[in-house]
């Protein structure tokens, strides 16, 4: 892409690395992501938001969240239109 054409874009970039976070980061986290699958409307914003790619679509749609790379920051919970996921405090 030229800097012509970058100048151009207006809003948000997703890159998708293919790889999951990069390091176990389960241990920095006080609160962890709950879903609701009942309250899911299978929308993936939880994926397409999250920082550290730990939440992810099976073949369904339904979001799944890989613990182990997730630190707790709530973007998921925070993105979800029908709040179907919550912030629970970990070791609960």
């Amino acid at each position: 892409m030229s800097e012509a054409e970058s100048k151009e874009i207006k809003g948000m970039i997703l890159y998708r690395g293919g790889r999951h976070g990069g390091m176990d980061v389960s241990n920095w986290r006080n609160f962890r992501p709950e879903i609701d699958e009942d309250e899911c409307v299978k929308c993936g914003l939880c994926a397409q938001y999250c920082p550290e790619e730990a939440v992810t679509l099976d073949e369904d749609g339904k979001p799944r969240i890989d613990l182990r790379f997730c630190k707790g920051c709530g973007v998921c919970a925070n993105e979800c239109p029908p709040e179907a996921i919550e912030m629970v405090k970990e070791g609960r």
